[in-house]
């Protein structure tokens, strides 16, 4: 179909542009529900990814609370009897206790000392500045096992092995690189001038530390506490080279009873455990997200940046 030409009085004739009848039957501001071969690939993965996740979850789940599931999709029967057997047989309080506890006072230590250290490469310049930071981000990029097995024989020597002590320590060697370099970019965006002012009125660095930094880094030291906590729960390689009975964590004592395990009923004790996991790690996430959020954070930054 030919473009039609517009005559107006007065002025050159002007063609009017040819209109689709796709484009002419959308409503202005409406988004096309026709999408692009690229982005239906993308949200196609990103389904597959989901389903099988949410499969492997319900098949722990389902296999932790069943019995004689062999012939069927679903089991004969349902039974909470593999908790209780876990619970009895491998000493899940205990189990438990030493990881809240451990994650506890790894988060402590951490921010004890990994927020001073970031103030210091935040605010202050001195020799072999970027040395110490490439050092302090070698225990986070590299894999855990190449130095684990070193640190591991210095606490065999020490007499520390199998010791919630070691397991405190070799856990620290990550999670404090991990507050430093969490939060030296968050303390880069407070302005100077606060400080400052404050030091000008008389105030001690301590009193400038506790009273005014500390207010504004809260949010960024939460967010630090809260990826070390579930790092230190989760750290399988460094805990089980150092842990023992009794300063066994939860995902250690999962893989020990794993290993031992010589099938049959072993296993479902396994998933129930795995369950308990499970559920322990997504309650810590929903009662930390909850004192902190990424909204929270970003918007305290921008605030700081703006002061």
């Amino acid at each position: 179909m030919a473009a039609q030409t517009v005559v107006t009085p007065g002025l050159d004739p002007v063609p009017s542009k040819k209109v689709k009848p796709r484009d002419a039957a959308r409503v202005p501001g409406e988004r096309s529900l026709v999408a692009s071969p690229t982005t239906w690939v993308v949200w196609a993965a990103t389904a597959a990814f989901f389903v099988l996740l949410i499969g492997i979850l319900v098949s722990v789940v389902v296999d932790s609370f069943g019995k004689s599931w062999f012939r069927g999709w679903l089991p004969e029967s349902w039974s909470t009897s593999w908790y209780a057997g876990a619970w009895d047989q491998y000493g899940m309080t205990q189990i438990i206790g030493v990881t809240l506890g451990v994650a506890l006072a790894v988060i402590v230590v951490s921010v004890v000392v990994g927020v001073p250290a970031a103030y210091l490469l935040a605010r202050r310049s001195f020799p072999l500045k970027r040395l110490v930071t490439l050092l302090f981000l070698l225990p986070v990029l590299m894999p855990p096992i190449t130095y684990g097995i070193p640190l591991a024989t210095v606490m065999y020597n020490l007499g520390l092995a199998r010791t919630i002590t070691a397991v405190i320590l070799v856990n620290l060697v990550p999670s404090v690189p991990f507050v430093i370099m969490t939060m030296t970019p968050f303390i880069e965006q407070i302005n100077p001038s606060i400080e400052a002012a404050a030091r000008m009125s008389g105030a001690r660095m301590r009193q400038v530390f506790t009273k005014i930094l500390f207010p504004l880094l809260v949010p960024g030291v939460l967010a630090s506490a809260i990826l070390v906590l579930v790092r230190t729960v989760g750290m399988f390689d460094l805990t089980f080279l150092v842990s023992g009975p009794g300063s066994d964590t939860l995902v250690v004592a999962i893989y020990r009873a794993m290993t031992a395990a010589g099938g049959g009923e072993a296993r479902q004790l396994i998933s129930a455990m795995a369950v308990v996991y499970t559920a322990t790690m997504m309650l810590i996430l929903i009662v930390a997200l909850r004192f902190v959020s990424p909204t929270q954070l970003v918007a305290r930054v921008r605030e700081t940046r703006e002061d």
